[in-house]
């Protein structure tokens, strides 16, 4: 019964403007409210603090789900209402940062580093530029096929996307990615600091001539403090 009210809830959104137009402001309403209970719950347990960045409804165990309604990665203020300085143990955003041009990518690295615990790691999963298929390429690039393409603003590689991070005062390590001779690099990485659905860890279904989907994948750890944004 539940799941039937859901399907008509879905249908009704997204046939209807109307409902649209008063379920969006809610949902951020909502959302913006418990978000702050939420982290403050984790801190009352004494669990880890660990923040999935653009869930898009999906999060392992433990981790506590937002989206950019909620928490937008460039608007420091939402990260001041929710978090202070320094206390995050971990971030994790799969496929959010390729929505971001270079300068706001090291932007939000910016703010990403200003909140997380020292030793606390960002591990961020894009596309990958240098994946070895024309069509894998087409569905990714900004502007092209994939059904979010639309919004993307870059198409990293292992080259380019370590420098953004790099520049927000993390320590940069590559987990996966292909390189220019189409060869797959893969280094050894924990699911429990985050859990990347796109990877070589967790094959899709999802094919491009014979090569499963997988994606550029980087660990970015704060070694130390770094000085406020200004």
């Amino acid at each position: 019964m539940i799941g039937k009210l859901k399907d008509l809830a879905r249908a009704a959104y997204r046939r209807i403007p109307l409902a649209r137009s008063i379920y969006r402001p809610l949902r951020r309403r909502v959302a913006r409210a418990m978000l702050p209970r939420r982290v403050a719950r984790f801190a009352a347990r004494g669990q880890a603090l660990r923040i999935v960045i653009g869930a898009n409804r999906k999060h392992p165990s433990g981790w506590v789900p937002t989206e950019v309604y909620a928490l937008d990665l460039l608007e420091e203020a939402d990260w001041q209402r929710c978090f202070r300085p320094a206390t995050i143990d971990a971030l994790l955003a799969e496929h959010v940062w390729e929505h971001l041009t270079r300068e706001q990518g090291t932007r939000a690295g910016w703010i990403c580093h200003r909140y997380l615990k020292p030793g606390g790691r960002l591990r961020v999963a894009v596309p990958d530029g240098l994946f070895p298929h024309r069509d894998y390429l087409e569905f990714v690039r900004p502007g092209g096929s994939g059904p979010s393409a639309w919004d993307h603003k870059e198409l990293y590689t292992y080259r380019t996307l370590p420098p953004v991070f790099s520049a927000a005062g993390f320590r940069v390590e590559l987990l996966e990615y292909y390189d220019e001779n189409g060869r797959f690099h893969y280094h050894s990485w924990n699911v429990e600091d985050g859990l990347i659905q796109r990877s070589s860890r967790c094959p899709q279904g999802r094919r491009f001539g014979g090569l499963e989907y997988r994606s550029l994948i980087l660990d970015a750890i704060k070694d130390s403090p770094r000085q406020p944004l200004t």
